[in-house]
């Protein structure tokens, strides 16, 4: 009998290098896709899916991540007193109960599996998610939920998937599977950033993730993976004997807003997306193009 799932992780100790300069003084995971930042769309994503303890685990230099969390009497107080209603509507939606969050550090670098495994003793005998905040997925129903009702007929580990073109596999956990079932597969292996001509298929794996807890088991075993990291992956991949992997292909449009192309394009999305902002980003778009086209 499958268990509830009522915690995530949020491994957001990363540098965020690939935005420096900005990220000298501001933590990836809270620039903005238009006025929201990219944590609050992974936190909603989990409320949806039932969650209710977020842990954190993060780095030094990530003290505005924690910040955002927390209530802001004097703002509140402010536009309280201007009659905003709307806007401490907006501001509720980013305070967290107290209990709640819990933040964990990560004072070495050595992997995402090394990330989970930091938040071991916050987890104890429970099956939790893991979320990474970069991959940012529009979908009518939220991918974490998605999963968690998948999750109460297979049991086992879930991870989300999708396909990916052949070329760009080497990025991303590559998924071997045995059987389908509509949009679930049984996973009968799985490689961490495989070269192209050795990759099993071209359904990887994106950041959305339920585990065992045995899974913190096997990263306790501190086994180097692909580029002398603590992979996620292998600590998965010991399961497939044991209590199963299943991979989801859900439904929805995945952003990576780890790269820079792809926190661009999922701006444009989220914008067109927003009735206020539809026209005049359309009409600017449309602009754009004609001046592109002229040029050419």
């Amino acid at each position: 009998m499958t268990r509830t799932v009522r915690k995530a992780i949020f491994p957001v100790a990363g540098l965020g290098t690939r935005f420096l300069p900005a990220t000298k003084s501001v933590p990836k995971e809270i620039m903005t896709l238009v006025d929201r930042p990219l944590i609050q769309y992974a936190i909603d994503e989990c409320r949806a899916a039932g969650i209710e303890e977020f842990i954190f685990v993060t780095a030094r230099g990530k003290s505005a991540l924690e910040d955002y969390f927390d209530s802001a009497p004097a703002l509140e107080a402010e536009l309280r007193s201007k009659g905003k209603t709307k806007l401490l509507d907006i501001l509720e939606d980013t305070n967290m109960p107290s209990g709640a969050i819990a933040y964990i550090r990560q004072q070495r670098a050595l992997g995402l599996g090394h990330a989970v495994w930091c938040a071991r003793r916050l987890i104890g005998n429970e099956p939790f998610a893991v979320v990474l905040p970069d991959d940012v997925i529009a979908a009518e129903k939220p991918c974490l939920q998605q999963m968690v009702e998948a999750y109460q007929e297979t049991g086992g580990n879930m991870v989300a998937a999708m396909e990916v073109p052949p070329e760009n596999v080497s990025s991303y956990g590559v998924l071997d599977y045995s059987r389908e079932d509509g949009n679930r597969v049984t996973v009968s292996g799985m490689v961490e950033k495989p070269k192209a001509d050795e990759a099993p298929s071209n359904l990887a794996v994106i950041g959305r993730y339920i585990l065992t807890p045995r899974i913190m088991y096997n990263l306790s075993k501190m086994k180097e993976g692909a580029g002398g990291e603590i992979q996620l992956t292998d600590a998965i991949a010991d399961e497939i004997l044991g209590e199963g992997v299943h991979g989801l292909r859900f439904e929805g449009r995945r952003y990576d807003c780890g790269s820079k192309a792809g926190f661009l394009q999922a701006t444009v999305a989220f914008g067109l997306a927003r009735k206020e902002l539809r026209d005049e980003l359309a009409g600017f778009l449309e602009e754009l193009n004609i001046a592109d086209i002229a040029a050419q």
